[in-house]
């Protein structure tokens, strides 16, 4: 494990300070934590709390066998392959033809002012592609997440490509991180999936850990977004459950943001899907290429016409925290 964590780190259950050896760590409380091929997995047991991603079930698990079944390590020059295969489910159903395929990590452009050694966290940071923007953008990237196999995934990537970054296996509703420490909070796709209660305990908490004057940056989907109507209304064919998108009014996600975090705006991120961006055009055919520049001009227009928010399928909330 890397020990630069213990600056940051503590027990998720009662925020005591953590202490440890090879594979464990433990708090003052006597609550213990495995750490599996160096990640702390510092997960809440599913008997106190129900698991908003089954993958976390898995990450607990490999903390308790001797032989985890983990995915090697890449190779000088290969594609992590559980990016490949998960690249998809991270990045959108745009992205369905690079699974197996994929030949590049596509590292998107974090809209945020340059780090400065700002401390940087990613909630839901699966395997790291906007940590490693962040790192490049000059930030201090901390990642969590609650799969083991993306956090696995994000340090094997981070390394590729020269990347210094920090990944711990977390779960958003009870971050293992000291109070008033990070700089900027950052989760793009992620909170997107849990119900609306939970969202709301996810935003106390990086409330809790963003210091006061920091800032938040986190994406939703918007209800009222074209490719969102289409999705709900075959969701009442079908249903939601597990991990489907849940949608939200603009108004509800000002008023909770407002509630739970301070004072909030609200920014168009994209039309007509909830994930692509400007820098993976040439991931993408042609006919998603069209897609991806038709949502680039509208968000680019929101600034001189901000009705289109409404229009959008995904918005970012723009949050600062305030001292109070």
């Amino acid at each position: 494990m890397d020990t630069r964590l213990l600056d940051f780190i503590v027990c998720p259950r009662d925020r005591s300070a953590l202490r440890g050896s090879a594979n464990q760590l433990i708090c003052d409380q006597g609550h213990a934590y495995g750490i599996v091929d160096g990640v702390p997995v510092l997960l809440v047991e599913e008997t106190e709390v129900p698991f908003t991603h089954n993958l976390a079930r898995h990450a607990l698990q490999s903390t308790r066998t001797d032989s985890p079944d983990l995915v090697p390590a890449p190779q000088d020059g290969e594609v992590d392959a559980f990016v490949s295969q998960w690249i998809a489910a991270t990045n959108g159903s745009l992205y369905q033809h690079l699974v197996g395929k994929l030949q590049e990590y596509p590292i998107p452009n974090l809209r945020l002012p340059p780090g400065n050694g700002r401390l940087f966290l990613e909630v839901g940071c699966n395997w790291g592609r906007w940590c490693i923007a962040a790192a490049r953008a000059g930030y201090r990237p901390i990642g969590i997440d609650p799969s083991l196999g993306g956090i696995r995934a994000a340090r094997h990537v981070a390394r590729q490509l020269g990347v210094d970054a920090l990944f711990v296996v977390g779960d958003g509703r009870y971050l293992p991180l000291r109070d008033n420490t990070i700089d900027q909070a950052f989760s793009y796709s992620v909170l997107q999936h849990l119900s609306k209660e939970n969202v709301r305990i996810t935003l106390r908490e990086i409330r809790r850990v963003v210091r006061p004057g920091g800032d938040s940056l986190i994406q939703m989907a918007n209800k009222l977004g074209p490719r969102s109507i289409y999705n709900q209304l075959r969701h009442l064919v079908v249903g939601t459950q597990g991990f489907e998108v849940r949608y939200w009014l603009p108004g509800e996600l000002l008023s909770a943001f407002r509630q739970e975090l301070g004072p909030t705006k609200v920014e168009v991120d994209g039309f007509f899907s909830l994930n692509p961006q400007i820098s993976d055009l040439r991931f993408l055919p042609r006919k998603y290429q069209a897609v991806v520049h038709a949502s680039e001009a509208l968000r680019k227009a929101s600034r001189f016409l901000p009705p289109l928010r409404y229009a959008a399928d995904s918005l970012y909330l723009r949050t600062k925290k305030t001292a109070h």
